[in-house]
């Protein structure tokens, strides 16, 4: 069994691609053929049980597909490349438990696991914002903060299966009002997911505001809104420079539910800029292409 992105050198032939968006309220899936056109997709309610969601994973592949199609699924967490166990799921029921192997007993499939950034990340280099892009780093900034790195076309997983978890390190270059940070579920405090998600900017403008309505007041020309949102652009654009620094990508996709504040674009450039190690920045900050599809789509590309 392969629990995680197949190595540089493996090519693995098939006319459908099967992929499962395993989300924490919703399981996705959706077959492609071998241009990356999509087939057929369904949708249905993650149980939030483990047993159910093998179950689920398993009646939504005879669906789509016929008996033996290799599963790719991208999901919360990542399997261990020593053991297999998934760690770090915020579906807390799957950690600890081997959801690759099971998922093969269950449907007599080859199965492939992948965390639902990296399937971002997969899927928009693949064919979407950044095909044909040598090194492209995928960003998630939704309810959460997440990565993946894919190089000449192939998933970079990492030794430990945990590359692109940046959102996980500090928030750098603080500013005294900044310092710890606040406490991030991992333990530790200033991580970039308790600054640039979604409920980092709600956090920081108060008042039990959503992320969406901030924005829309800072458009329209509320003091304290624009001042949450310029914050939020320091702070992500700081995280990115960092990124930049280690990893010089060409491209960098933003998706999840932050990715569709169109500020971003046009002055995200000007926050990453002065902290970058170069005279000349060449990477490009753009806005992913297929949106919600890129997690079952993405999936599907890990065979």
């Amino acid at each position: 069994m392969s629990t995680s992105a197949p190595p540089l050198t493996s090519k693995v032939e098939t006319a459908i691609r099967l992929g499962v968006d395993f989300g924490g309220t919703k399981i996705a899936a959706a077959t492609l053929d071998g241009g990356g056109r999509v087939l057929e997709t369904r949708r249905v309610d993650n149980p939030g049980g483990y047993d159910a969601a093998v179950a689920a994973v398993r009646d939504l592949a005879d669906a789509l597909s016929p008996p033996g199609t290799p599963i790719g699924l991208g999901g919360p967490g990542s399997p261990s490349p020593v053991t297999g166990l998934i760690r770090n799921a915020n579906s807390t029921w799957l950690n600890g438990r081997n959801f690759g192997a099971d998922l093969e007993a269950a449907t007599g499939r080859p199965v492939r696991l992948a965390n639902d950034a990296n399937c971002f990340a997969l899927s928009e280099a693949t064919d979407g914002a950044a095909a044909g892009a040598k090194v492209v780093f995928g960003v998630i900034i939704g309810t959460g903060v997440g990565g993946g790195i894919v190089v000449d076309g192939k998933l970079v997983a990492g030794a430990g299966g945990v590359a692109a978890e940046w959102g996980h390190i500090p928030l750098p270059w603080m500013q005294p009002d900044e310092y710890p940070g606040p406490r991030c579920w991992c333990g530790l405090h200033g991580c970039m997911e308790t600054w640039a998600s979604g409920p980092a900017l709600e956090r920081d403008y108060g008042q039990g505001v959503r992320a969406p309505e901030i924005v829309a007041r800072a458009r329209s020309g509320e003091a304290d809104a624009r001042a949450a949102l310029t914050r939020y652009v320091s702070r992500l654009g700081r995280g990115l420079a960092v990124i930049c620094n280690v990893l010089d990508p060409d491209v960098i996709v933003l998706g999840g539910g932050m990715s569709n504040v169109e500020e971003l674009y046009a002055e995200l450039p000007a926050a990453i800029a002065p902290f970058l190690f170069t005279d000349q920045p060449e990477t490009r900050v753009v806005r992913n292409r297929h949106g919600d599809a890129s997690g079952v789509r993405g999936a599907a590309w890990l065979w």
